[in-house]
């Protein structure tokens, strides 16, 4: 049963705390900002510390809207589930470029800014990605015309406008405070599965050398104009082998945390496919992760309406299994999609399928929601 009496979880923290000491040495050689605000680096230590406990779970867009609703405070399809929020909320910034009123998921800035802060102000962690358009074509992120990402890089036709984008970000990440006027952290996963093919920035439409060279400028970019309230997030779609993750990898002082992102198919509907690759692709980062003081996570998980009424404790939680993960994020709860004509969302709500299973999955003690990293 999950512990949620608070001299119980003041006890355990303090526990985690002191047996955890050389972890916490460790951040404070891996933290690849040097110039990280201290909560920053207070949210580091507490995610390593929070390994030793179990791993978040985490939801995109779970504030904003779900499955029939949108724009509702305090509404969350989690929260009506299992009476607690996700300790990790997922948002994306695409738009943010074209100086867009709404993310490309229709999502007004503004009430993000609004949902990051409430969640913050809980305890709980957010997490950024970018979607953003192909700066040579000015089409979207999944137009892969070969050899954009080059145009982007110092020297080339579309650096200027590319850095433009990137003053955009660092007005919108360090617009997010606290009550107190402090920055608050934020998980940024840039340029995210980058070993599939589909985006500007993904394998086959650009070298390594060339990746990690936009990687290292955009780091660089982002700490010149003051942020420094960033985790940075390495994030890869499927891959086989240790070179084969880490053949873009900008190096040890760039990134903070390991992941990639998994998602079961129509075609495997027992989800043991989906298991023996996660656990395989887990098996890869652990072991990278453990040689370079790096914490590992999925940033991206989930199956498509969760047809299977047990893919909780039956499917997710054995491909996970023992493995200390910082955090997994189901993807968005979109509800109906007219386009494609089928239900889009990947987490439970009331009265879905899946949703006594979840109530089960959320008891496990390794399971970490909102309540569950809140000292207070």
């Amino acid at each position: 049963m999950k512990k949620h009496i608070i001299t119980l979880i003041t006890v355990v923290f303090i526990g985690t705390s002191c047996s955890a000491n050389p972890i916490i040495t460790n951040t404070n050689l891996s933290l690849s900002d040097k110039k990280a605000t201290p909560e920053t680096i207070a949210l580091y230590h507490k995610l390593h510390q929070l390994t030793q406990k179990g791993y978040m779970f985490g939801h995109q867009d779970d504030l904003a809207y779900g499955v029939n609703w949108k724009y509702e405070d305090g509404r969350s399809d989690i929260k009506e589930v299992v009476g607690d929020y996700p300790a990790v909320y997922g948002w994306d910034i695409a738009g943010l470029e074209k100086d867009d009123v709404n993310n490309i998921d229709g999502v007004p800035f503004e009430k993000m800014k609004q949902y990051i802060k409430e969640a913050n102000a809980r305890g709980g962690i957010s997490t950024i990605s970018w979607h953003f358009d192909n700066p040579a074509t000015g089409k979207n992120a999944w137009d892969n015309t070969p050899n954009s990402l080059k145009t982007v890089l110092p020297g080339g036709e579309n650096h200027q406008k590319f850095t433009t984008w990137l003053d955009k970000a660092a007005h919108f990440f360090l617009s997010l405070k606290d009550k107190k006027g402090k920055n608050i952290p934020i998980l940024f996963r840039p340029y995210h599965e980058l070993t599939g093919g589909w985006f500007w920035w993904g394998k086959g439409n650009c070298t390594p050398e060339e990746f990690k060279s936009l990687w290292k400028f955009t780091f660089d970019y982002l700490q010149k104009k003051g942020v420094h309230n960033l985790i940075y997030i390495y994030n890869t779609s499927s891959f086989s082998s240790e070179q084969d993750f880490l053949t873009n990898y900008p190096g040890d002082h760039y990134a903070d945390i390991l992941s990639f992102d998994a998602y079961q198919n129509n075609d495997d509907k027992q989800g043991g496919k989906f298991i023996e690759e996660v656990q395989s692709q887990l098996k890869i980062i652990n072991e990278i992760g453990i040689k370079q003081h790096k914490l590992i996570a999925i940033a991206e998980a989930g199956y498509e309406a969760i047809p299977d009424p047990k893919w909780w404790t039956g499917t997710l939680s054995r491909a996970i299994g023992d493995y200390k993960i910082s955090y997994v994020l189901l993807w968005r709860n979109h509800g109906w999609q007219e386009k494609e004509q089928k239900m889009h969302y990947y987490a439970p709500y009331s009265g879905q399928i899946s949703e006594k299973d979840f109530i089960e999955y959320y008891k496990l003690d390794k399971t970490l929601f909102e309540k569950d990293i809140n000292k207070k």
